[in-house]
């Protein structure tokens, strides 16, 4: 029996959708390292009970360093971009959590180095404050282990590609790291959108958006490069229609950037007819109702859709480009 709400919320599903594809569906998905983080700087002194623990997000680590920080006593102070929406705040604000929201910035980048400038700011101010500093400590891969222990167990020692968005680095990167002790043949395929700088794309433009959580404006040190054997970047009007398809066809109701992971795992599949591909759903689509779901009609049938290849980041282009990474280290 659970303890706590959040270690049920961080139990992903392992859900079958056709042969050799398999989706890793979760509530949400940041639970898992938020919850695995706190405990592991409990244990070790870093904080103890009543600290703050203080980050930046857009959103969904809010929520996952909250619902820890309930679970073990602590106190969380979010400073959050105008992405964190009213529910989202509502919840916060029930659990204590204390949230900064940023004044509106149509620029990203502009919108996260204020955010980061706010956080220095608030250690300046309570230097006892613990920054969770959730995109470049390593201490977010922890909680993976254990998802990676449930993925080999329910594949039975099959060949394994894992699909996902990069985001932050620790979700896809852990998986890897810890699939591939007892399978180095494990590969690992990584989903950016236009415009993220993770990869060297930010010279291309999407003119709908940088969709959440699988991108980045600025670097990310939990971000491990040669982990990843191929990228695929994917606009917003793909991933809603693999989105929309990932509903319409297997039930599935999730986040856009699982629908972006969904269209290149099918692809990854038909490429490799002996590995099971496996990929990340790490939220819910209920965010996504309106920017996504609402537009479903725009969707189209994702048999139409096919990436570019290119051999190199000059190549990149809209609406869906992949490239072999070769787990070679960061672009320049």
């Amino acid at each position: 029996m659970d303890q706590h709400i959040a270690e049920a919320i961080g139990r992903p599903d392992l859900i079958r959708l056709d042969d050799r594809l398999v989706c890793l569906r979760f509530e949400t998905m940041k639970v898992v390292s938020a919850l695995a983080a706190v405990r592991h700087l409990l244990d070790t002194g870093v904080v103890r009970r009543g600290d703050t623990l203080l980050d930046s997000s857009s959103g969904i680590y809010a929520y996952a360093l909250a619902l820890a920080c309930h679970r073990y006593g602590m106190r969380c102070h979010i400073v959050g971009s105008t992405t964190v929406d009213d529910t989202l705040r509502t919840q916060l604000a029930v659990l204590g959590a204390t949230l900064e929201r940023m004044e509106p910035c149509s620029d990203l980048k502009l919108d996260q180095k204020r955010r980061v400038e706010r956080v220095h700011e608030i250690l300046a101010e309570h230097p006892g404050h613990h920054w969770m500093r959730q995109y470049h400590d390593d201490v977010h891969y922890l909680g993976y282990r254990a998802v990676a222990d449930l993925i080999r167990g329910a594949t039975d020692g099959a060949e394994l590609t894992l699909v996902g968005g990069v985001g932050s680095g620790a979700s896809t990167g852990a998986l890897a790291h810890y699939l591939r002790e007892d399978a180095p043949g494990t590969e690992l395929v990584g989903v950016q959108p236009f415009g993220s700088v993770t990869f060297g794309a930010e010279h291309v433009a999407d003119p709908e958006i940088i969709i959440a959580g699988i991108g980045s404006s600025i670097p990310f040190g939990n971000v491990r490069h040669a982990s990843y054997d191929t990228l695929h970047w994917i606009s917003f009007e793909a991933a809603l229609s693999g989105s929309v398809d990932l509903l319409r066809r297997h039930a599935v109701f999730a986040g856009l950037s699982t629908g972006a992971g969904y269209l290149a795992a099918r692809w990854e599949r038909a490429r490799s007819p002996r590995r099971t591909v496996l990929f990340v759903a790490a939220d819910t689509g209920h965010r996504y109702v309106d920017s996504v779901y609402a537009r479903h009609r725009e969707a189209v049938p994702i048999g139409s859709l096919a990436p570019r290849q290119v051999a190199g980041r000059d190549g990149l282009a809209l609406p869906w480009s992949r490239m072999d990474w070769n787990r070679a280290d960061p672009p320049s």
